[in-house]
């Protein structure tokens, strides 16, 4: 883990030390620290680290065209000199403090600017120097400091390198990418796929300019296709939080894998199709969800979080972001029933509605708790194939006491109603549910009726499927009824 640059700055230097002196580095991290080539700073950044168990100090000078003819005004052999210099008193430097295990790292910066056949001169220059081994290797790192080229063509610079370098079995090649062209982490895939052994990143993509690799895309691109990166990933709300606490900058919500708005879904098919994907998956198979790469549930993500709903959603999302709050399951045409004023609401807020606002517009559109009508009490017989039901309706101000058949219990409510109001309820659709079990359990009605032309409907909830069956039909009735004032 780099942790600064000790010989730019007092409070970097300062902050190596305070992690040394109060034992804040866990023993299975090794500190690095990056150096300029020139031996007054590799001094300076030796003294940070006495003390260290472990430390990979990384020196680097500049090798590209541009930087050799316009800014140090040397030839080739001057750049050679420079990163010789630099890896003779590393060596050296390192040979003061016995105590400390020491790896050496050197970077040909601007890599990918500098032409390939040169940055391996300049490296195996250095290799010379430091003489690694198998058992004890040196870190070559190849970074595209400013991303010039497609991945593609990095790529094949390091896969060049890779095959030209000498005493490849005692180097790791690493690699450095930035994100000038939004390329920095498909830059350092193809890199490992070109040879490298190790890589070099920020969390969330932080770093100068447009940043560099982010660390947590490229873990999270391993994890996906099956590849264990050796990170854990299910905190990356505490990532974000730390990083955002240091930099002061947001996380962009649409942020590769770990934004806000990621696993979330707005459009009512897509909605739809995750929700119907969720019922079916199960535990010990393979993630297989549409619109979701992988579970969010990995990076500590909820589902509830996966489907918002506003304006442009279907019924899908609404459905299921209800069915997650109430236990319960909408037959298909109560989801379409639900969708209409699911949209006005949301349209009426200019925004989205959370769960909890689906819950009460679905309440308060087929679960009205005040109307004309309630049930009071009722009772069932059936005799030979006819149901005859007697009922008690409470109508605010007298109670009513109707009698009605027919060729199911539901069916025979409705007759009753007819004959003791005049109204004249046909069903159309219906629909139970039992919810929960044993003594908890309860049940929901669900209930679609012609009255006078017109459909309403209505959902009831009540300790047995036709106590809800019938308080769902005097919804409907209600309904009506309200509907009739307005006209009037």
């Amino acid at each position: 883990m780099e942790v600064g640059f000790p010989a730019a700055s007092q409070p970097d230097f300062d902050f190596v030390r305070w992690l040394i002196e109060d034992n804040q580095i866990p023993d299975d991290v090794t500190i690095q620290v990056l150096v300029q080539a020139r031996d007054e700073l590799i001094e300076r950044t030796y003294e940070s680290l006495i003390g260290a168990r472990r430390a990979i100090v990384h020196v680097y000078n500049s090798t590209s065209p541009v930087q050799r003819e316009k800014v140090f005004g040397l030839e080739k052999q001057g750049i050679i000199d420079i990163a010789v210099k630099g890896a003779r008193k590393v060596q050296s430097e390192a040979s003061k403090y016995p105590q400390t295990e020491w790896v050496f790292q050197y970077s040909p910066e601007s890599f990918s600017g500098t032409e390939t056949d040169f940055a391996v001169e300049v490296c195996n220059a250095v290799i010379g120097v430091w003489q690694p081994t198998v058992d004890n290797k040196a870190i070559i790192n190849l970074p595209a400091t400013v991303e010039s080229a497609m991945p593609n063509v990095f790529a094949d610079q390091v896969e060049w390198f890779c095959d030209h370098v000498n005493q490849r079995e005692a180097v790791t090649i690493s690699i450095h990418t930035h994100n000038d062209r939004g390329c920095g982490v498909a830059a350092a895939e193809m890199a490992l796929l070109a040879g490298a052994d190790r890589i070099e990143g920020t969390l969330l993509g932080n770093g100068e300019r447009t940043g560099n690799m982010d660390i947590v895309t490229m873990a999270m691109n391993m994890y996906s296709q099956g590849i264990d990166p050796q990170l854990d990933i299910s905190i990356a709300d505490d990532i974000i939080a730390t990083v955002e606490a240091c930099t002061s900058i947001k996380t962009h919500p649409r942020h590769p894998w770990v934004g806000e708005l990621v696993y979330t879904a707005f459009s009512g098919s897509h909605q739809d199709a995750i929700r119907k994907c969720l019922a079916v998956q199960q535990d010990d198979e393979a993630w297989d969800v549409a619109y979701l790469p992988i579970d969010p549930q990995d990076l500590g993500r909820n589902y509830q979080s996966v489907i918002r709903v506003n304006s442009q959603s279907g019924k899908g999302g609404a459905s299921y972001l209800l069915e997650q709050a109430m236990g319960i399951t909408l037959p298909r045409w109560m989801q379409i029933e639900l969708a209409q004023p699911i949209q006005k609401a949301s349209e009426m807020s200019a925004g989205e509605l959370d769960t909890a606002d689906i819950v009460k517009v679905f309440r308060n559109e087929f679960m009205p708790t005040t109307g004309h009508y309630s049930l009071a009490g009722y009772q069932v017989d059936k005799q030979g194939g006819e149901y005859h039901i007697q009922a008690s309706i409470n109508d605010g101000e007298q109670m009513l006491l109707i009698h009605g058949h027919g060729t199911g219990a539901i069916s025979a409510f409705a007759n009753a109603m007819h004959k003791a109001t005049g109204t004249d309820i046909q069903v159309v659709q219906f629909d139970e549910q039992a919810l929960g079990e044993g003594s908890d359990a309860s049940a929901m009605a669900f209930i679609q009726a012609n009255i006078r032309g017109q459909r309403f409907t209505a959902a009831a909830q009540d300790t047995d499927t036709l106590s809800a069956g019938l308080s769902a039909i005097l919804i409907t009735v209600n309904k009506a009824m309200i509907d009739s004032y307005a006209v009037a």
